[in-house]
């Protein structure tokens, strides 16, 4: 039998410890709509099983695959899903830059880099990791 996608979403969602408003907000839809998609009394189009696949770091398919979610719909689903957000992108990418060279001039530059990041990053807990990340280039 056919896993319910909306449990699936709901599973998802508590594993990264969100609440239905924290994956509302993300998706860009009311937190009745998100409920209403866990609850099953509504089926999330394309561009929504897209934007929680790449969320939960999952492609579309895998995240609707084994559900009751319409073959039809299925079917026209991209291929693949963003799942990464440009702070997630620029801290893997500065890890990486350190690893290489950690001069100090490097270490200024991705201060500066993630200074000016953390004024545009509205999520609670990507201003906490740059916060952490700017913390660890300034003690070294």
């Amino acid at each position: 039998m056919a896993d319910n996608l909306g449990r699936r979403i709901a599973r998802l969602r508590g594993a990264l410890r969100w609440t239905q408003q924290d994956l509302a907000g993300r998706l860009g839809i009311s937190r009745v709509a998100v409920s209403h998609l866990e609850a099953g009394l509504s089926v999330p189009g394309e561009r929504t099983v897209t934007l929680l696949a790449g969320l939960f770091k999952l492609e579309p398919w895998e995240l609707v695959e084994g559900t009751s979610y319409p073959p039809a719909k299925a079917e026209r689903l991209p291929p693949v899903a963003a799942r990464y957000t440009e702070v997630e992108m620029q801290l893997r990418l500065m890890d990486a830059e350190l690893e290489r060279d950690g001069e100090p001039a490097v270490r200024a530059a991705w201060r500066h880099r993630l200074e000016l990041l953390r004024k545009l990053a509205h999520d609670p807990r990507e201003q906490e990791a740059l916060r952490l990340a700017l913390r660890r280039l300034r003690r070294s």
